[in-house]
């Protein structure tokens, strides 16, 4: 495995990320989540009632998952509605949009979970490449119009594995059409270089793989959890992940 790529983007953000995230931390009552592709904002069910239970005002977005404009504009319009600062948070492939508009003078903190976590202007397919492919991706499938699901196979087995397959396969069922082209596309903005950075590693994912992610959360100096979770954290370990945001909510290292 050629891990150069990795370690160049490494060394060349790092030092910014660490020096950010050292700035004082700023407490936050509104807690914006972003779902991820083949998903829908369902998916933070669990999490949004124990943020709830904690006192906070919770919005889920209802990612488009067609262009990253879009799906930007989705997560913008739910933090403008915000009334002060707020968490932004993201699960598997909206780690890009909380990288790409977390610079809001309203985010205080941004939340990555089994995510990615791109540099603007970065090839982050390149980036990916470097690190171990996983089995979701051989049960993608894509239809004529450019949009993608996963098959039930994949999608019970590698992406909601850990799930109990009842609740599985209702996730299954509402899962949202991807656009093929939303995964190359590149952001314009690196928030965690400029934000308090979390992020919980998923040690069993098998979407995303858990080296790869291990990387994300240490080139952007994140305060990090690794969760004996597969890729749907949020879903099977709802109590760890409620507590990383409420911590990031706080303001707390």
């Amino acid at each position: 495995m050629n891990f150069k790529l990795a370690l160049a983007a490494l060394s060349v953000l790092a030092g910014p990320a660490v020096a950010a995230n050292a700035a004082p931390r700023t407490a936050a009552h509104n807690v914006v989540l972003v779902h991820g592709a083949w998903a829908d904002g369902s998916s933070w069910s669990k999490v949004i009632r124990l943020l709830q239970d904690a006192g906070l005002h919770v919005t889920a977005v209802q990612n488009s998952l067609s262009t990253l404009a879009e799906a930007d504009a989705d997560a913008r319009r739910a933090i403008a509605a915000q009334d002060g600062p707020t968490v932004l948070v993201g699960h598997s492939w909206s780690g890009t949009i909380v990288s790409d508009v977390g610079d809001d003078p309203k985010v205080s903190a941004l939340v990555y979970v089994a995510a990615r976590a791109p540099a603007a202007g970065e090839d982050f397919l390149a980036l990916q490449a470097t690190f171990p492919n996983t089995p979701a991706r051989a049960g993608i499938v894509t239809a004529a119009d450019g949009t993608t699901t996963l098959s039930q196979p994949a999608f019970l087995a590698d992406f909601a594995n850990g799930v109990p397959r009842r609740e599985a396969l209702v996730l299954f069922a509402v899962q949202g059409p991807t656009k093929a082209s939303l995964f190359a596309e590149r952001t314009t903005a690196t928030a965690w270089q400029s934000k308090p950075a979390y992020y919980a590693v998923s040690k069993q994912d098998r979407t995303i793989d858990p080296t790869f992610e291990a990387f994300l959360a240490k080139r952007m100096n994140a305060d990090t959890i690794t969760l004996d979770a597969g890729h749907l954290s949020l879903v099977t370990h709802p109590e760890e992940i409620a507590r990383l945001i409420i911590r990031a909510a706080k303001g707390n290292n």
